[in-house]
């Protein structure tokens, strides 16, 4: 049974009975026929499968627009840090040296992944509320010839930031290195064309902003830059030269795929093809944030971040201080509600997110501001503003930044 409801560019199905909606930064809410994708099953070296690998990686590669004919796409099994970890095994020589860029979990994670490799690793930390700026970056590479690669990361969902990546891209490319893009959340919806941001590589995950199921994800890197890596990684699974490389020999996975992601990402990918692709995805999300953002304040809720860094992705919103509030009754009650929030992943004050990513459209989200309502009134918490100088900290942390 379907309560169908339209948006301006595409159709959003209300959940089946008993299915609630995901306010995460992914596993996301899918289609019905993204999911009904999955119900056959697929030979992983048969020709019928082998030529939908084949689309997925040309439908990936035109995503890029501009520029993008200077790419290619290798998809690889496993969750986005896996993807990630054989983005900077596979792009970074061993004797290389990385700047990686962090505001959250997703940097510095990067970060450690590095070092458990081996390689040299320097970390610009802005902390949880601010962005790096394109200024900082140009000091650091200045400061230190030996730094060949830049990592950093589009919207660290920890916070819910989008970060400046033209600014910090125009940096890496004047001090000439390497830019590497962790887009994991942000791939899909938000534009990334190389003909106007130079990079050498960005990955992804098919359970993000394409409105895929999680099972593997996808690196879309300079052919030259993959041609230049073999040999580097020292995992065999997690080579992404060995991988594209049997991609362009046999049009084959190198290990057993994921096919029935697959085929629930090709579904997607058609999807999101026929809303209009990355402007018009990103516009409902963008929608999907101002509907709950607006909703949430006029309850009292607090963002961490100011509005010009609220990416359209996911939204961290400061607990309330009030005694009543307890995060896991807040949850539990809105679980039962229909709504499956996110935990905070802040390292200093006490947060949770909520996603606008998915099939959902403006009207889930003030669903979900009148679920929240209620569930506030249930708990007898009075008031959903944070703590005096929580505020205050962000207010001082985010007025020092010029902008």
């Amino acid at each position: 049974m379907t309560d169908p409801r339209r948006n301006d560019s595409c159709l959003i199905e209300a959940p089946r009975l008993g299915e609630p909606w995901l306010l995460t930064p992914g596993p996301l809410s899918t289609s019905y026929s993204v999911k009904e994708a999955m119900l056959r099953d697929w030979g992983s070296w048969d020709g019928d499968f082998r030529a939908m690998t084949a689309e997925l990686r040309e439908r990936l590669v035109s995503l890029l627009g501009p520029g993008g004919e200077d790419f290619a796409c290798v998809p690889m099994q496993g969750s986005g840090t896996y993807c990630v970890e054989a983005m900077l095994g596979t792009l970074i020589p061993r004797e290389g040296r990385a700047l990686v860029l962090a505001n959250g979990a997703y940097g510095l994670r990067a970060a450690r992944t590095l070092a458990q490799m081996g390689r040299e690793v320097a970390v610009i930390d802005k902390g949880d509320y601010l962005p790096p700026r394109g200024a900082e970056v140009a000091a650091a590479l200045d400061a230190d010839p030996a730094i060949t690669h830049v990592v950093a990361i589009h919207c660290e969902t920890s916070s819910g930031i989008l970060n400046p990546i033209a600014e910090v891209a125009e940096a890496v490319a004047a001090a000439g290195r390497k830019l590497l893009i962790d887009s994991m959340s942000a791939f899909g919806a938000v534009p990334l064309s190389p003909a106007e941001i130079e990079f050498e590589a960005v990955v992804s995950s098919a359970n993000k902003c394409i409105e895929g199921v999680p099972g593997f994800g996808f690196l879309l890197a300079r052919s030259a830059a993959l041609e230049r890596a073999a040999g580097v990684a020292v995992s065999l699974s997690l080579d992404a030269h060995a991988q594209w490389a049997e991609f362009e020999r046999s049009g084959q996975w190198r290990f057993t795929p994921p096919t029935h992601a697959v085929a629930a990402f090709l579904q997607a990918l058609r999807e999101h093809e026929a809303e209009g692709g990355v402007a018009a995805r990103g516009a409902r999300y963008a929608a999907n944030r101002d509907a709950l953002v607006a909703g949430m304040r006029a309850l009292g809720f607090e963002t961490l971040l100011d509005d010009r860094w609220l990416s359209p992705i996911i939204t961290t919103f400061f607990s309330p201080a009030d005694p009543a509030f307890r995060f896991a009754e807040f949850y539990d009650r809105m679980k039962a509600r229909g709504f499956i929030l996110y935990p905070g992943k802040l390292t200093q004050v006490e947060s949770f997110r909520m996603g606008t990513i998915g099939r959902l459209d403006a009207e889930v989200m003030r669903e979900a501001v009148a679920a929240a309502g209620e569930t506030l009134a249930e708990m007898g918490v009075a008031s959903a503003a944070p703590a005096r100088d929580v505020l205050a900290e962000r207010v001082r942390l985010q007025g020092e930044d010029a902008g």
